[in-house]
């Protein structure tokens, strides 16, 4: 079973950036596939942005494509998410994710271990 804590969030300005990170405590990730997901309040956990960890290969949700990236060290078993360029919208409670195919998903049930959260708030 795979252990996620996220780290990073705060308040910004839009304009911002904030780069968030997810320690994982894994055996191994080789063949795991880790997502980033968020929520704000009334509304459904939504994809961000995932990678896989063996080889990298990275999707990201419309909405965040091109201000964020996500990343991951192998070495330090830690996911990023860079976050630039930050607007009022990105305001959410931001989760980590992992799941044990070699594939990302945008659907949030498809994964099996999920961090608490770390929140993020970008005001106007």
């Amino acid at each position: 079973q795979v252990q996620l804590v996220e780290f990073g969030g705060g308040l910004v300005q839009a304009g911002d950036s904030l780069r968030l990170s997810c320690v994982a405590s894994a055996r191994t990730l080789e063949n795991y596939a880790m997502g980033w997901f968020r929520q704000a309040p009334g509304t459904e956990r939504e994809f961000v942005a995932g990678i896989t960890w063996t080889g990298g290969s990275t999707t990201y949700a419309d909405t965040v494509e091109g201000r964020f990236a996500i990343s991951r060290d192998k070495t330090k078993n830690t996911l990023y998410l860079q976050m630039d360029s930050l607007r009022p919208e990105d305001t959410a409670a931001y989760y980590c994710a992992s799941r044990s195919y070699n594939r990302a998903s945008p659907f949030p049930e498809e994964y099996e271990s999920w961090g608490r959260g770390t929140q993020v708030s970008v005001s106007s």
